[in-house]
């Protein structure tokens, strides 16, 4: 967006290596989900996953199965929207992870095509997706993946896109070189948080606490941004594990 800078803005990739790059993180962040639901016990993954309260862990691979095949299909709203969200996740209520995971495997070839025609934004699904899942079974990973990076990146840029009548807002990693600014150089900005990579790409995608992120701002007051945090839906009403 113009006006938002970034550290990894400043040596763009040519549209379709992009492209390639975003589908192979998608494959990656698939290939990885997939092995942690095959080496889970089911009734593991019929626990209730703290990111996603309404959904267990079944239910939540449910949706994001569901997720590929109704893209693939040409239903896919462009707000994703609760009701065709969980439509996905009660079209498949009968079915196991296995049965789930079979599904997939058979959706994850015809989607690769889709997005080299139309488009990466199931990206973002599958990789915020994962870290709720791996909270909820306590079974960290992909926290360093170049998805999750390029999934932080443009969800900086949606967040930037709510605040433009504020002043200027910076996120910089304390933990890697990655910062990003709403507007102008990070110096400058207004109100500036620090925290982990990992946890500012949590923040970005609607998966961090008001006070976690007042805990964050090292300048200003971040209140009058809370709300362009929760792009994606209402803060979680306490820490995740992921």
């Amino acid at each position: 967006m113009t006006g938002e800078t970034s550290e990894a803005s400043e040596h763009p990739v040519p549209r379709a290596a992009e492209d390639e790059l975003r589908i192979a993180e998608w494959q990656a962040a698939y290939a990885r989900v997939r092995d942690l639901v095959a080496a889970t016990d089911d009734a593991a993954l019929e626990e209730r996953v703290p990111a996603c309260p309404g959904w267990t862990g079944r239910e939540l691979l449910a949706h994001m199965v569901g997720l590929g095949s109704d893209v693939v299909d040409g239903d896919e709203p462009d707000d994703h929207n609760e009701a065709w969200t969980q439509a996905q996740v009660d079209a498949r209520a009968d079915r196991s992870p296995a049965d789930l995971l079979a599904e997939w495997a058979a959706t994850a070839p015809r989607l690769v095509t889709w997005m080299r025609a139309r488009g990466t934004r199931p990206l973002n699904d599958v990789v915020i997706h994962e870290q709720d899942l791996r909270g909820a079974l306590d079974a960290p990973g992909g926290r360093d993946s170049r998805g999750l990076a390029l999934v932080r990146e443009g969800m900086a840029g949606r967040v930037g896109s709510k605040v433009t009548d504020l002043p200027p807002l910076a996120l910089v990693a304390n933990d890697e070189d990655w910062s990003w600014c709403s507007s102008g150089p990070v110096e400058d900005a207004a109100v500036r948080l620090e925290a982990s990579g990992f946890d500012l790409a949590r923040a970005l995608v609607s998966r961090r606490t008001p006070q976690q992120l007042a805990s964050w701002t090292v300048t200003g007051d971040v209140s009058a941004y809370l709300a362009a945090f929760a792009h994606l839906g209402p803060p979680p009403d306490g820490p995740l594990p992921e």
